[in-house]
């Protein structure tokens, strides 16, 4: 069975049923004047939604919530008793702030951009000292990080090597993509996925 074009996909449960690159779910959104952003499967399953229920056509594309901070990342002074607000941006002045307080190990990770991302009203203190903890979580050799749901090529590689140590990457890479290339919904490893050819 052949993986449709995105285009002739008529209900939610089919759009779910394949695999799609983030890019093809928000090229869909913005023909079809969605919403386009959030996480890969936030977008799925509004597009599942617009499927089921009828698109609704508007003038503009649905936009990213602005947010309500005027304060400026990337320009202002930053201190440890900063508060982090919703307007929170990476970039050099961020950067250069934890660096400074954190080391020149320090690094945006996804659990230290997620925690930024969620603890409006916390300071940079609070976050320098979530940055040593997620650091010190690293070094435990039994510690494993969170893969986000919608992230699953890391988490099907990871699971792979996980029962098969003497695989090599490429190898790995082969199996995710005939797996991917399957109408299942979730595309978890499985040991049977060595059959697959």
């Amino acid at each position: 069975m052949t993986r449709p074009n995105i285009q002739d996909i008529k209900t939610g449960e089919e759009l779910k049923r394949w695999y799609w690159l983030k890019e093809e779910l928000v090229n869909f959104c913005k023909q079809k004047r969605l919403s386009y952003f959030g996480s890969k499967f936030d977008i799925l399953e509004r597009l599942a939604t617009a499927l089921d229920n009828g698109f609704v056509k508007t003038e503009e594309i649905a936009g990213k919530i602005s947010p309500t901070s005027t304060f400026n990342w990337a320009r202002s002074l930053l201190t440890l008793d900063t508060i982090i607000t919703d307007s929170y941006t990476n970039g050099p002045n961020t950067r250069k702030f934890f660096k400074q307080h954190c080391g020149d190990t320090f690094h945006f990770s996804i659990p230290f951009m997620r925690f930024m991302k969620n603890n409006c009203g916390k300071t940079l203190q609070d976050a320098v000292n979530e940055w040593h903890r997620l650091n010190e979580q690293r070094k435990d050799k039994n510690f494993k990080t969170e893969i986000p749901p919608s992230n699953q090529y890391n988490k099907y590689i990871r699971d792979f090597f996980a029962d098969n140590p003497t695989m090599t990457i490429a190898q790995a890479r082969h199996f995710w993509k005939l797996k991917r290339s399957l109408p299942l919904g979730k595309h978890i490893y499985e040991k049977s996925d060595l059959k697959l050819e």
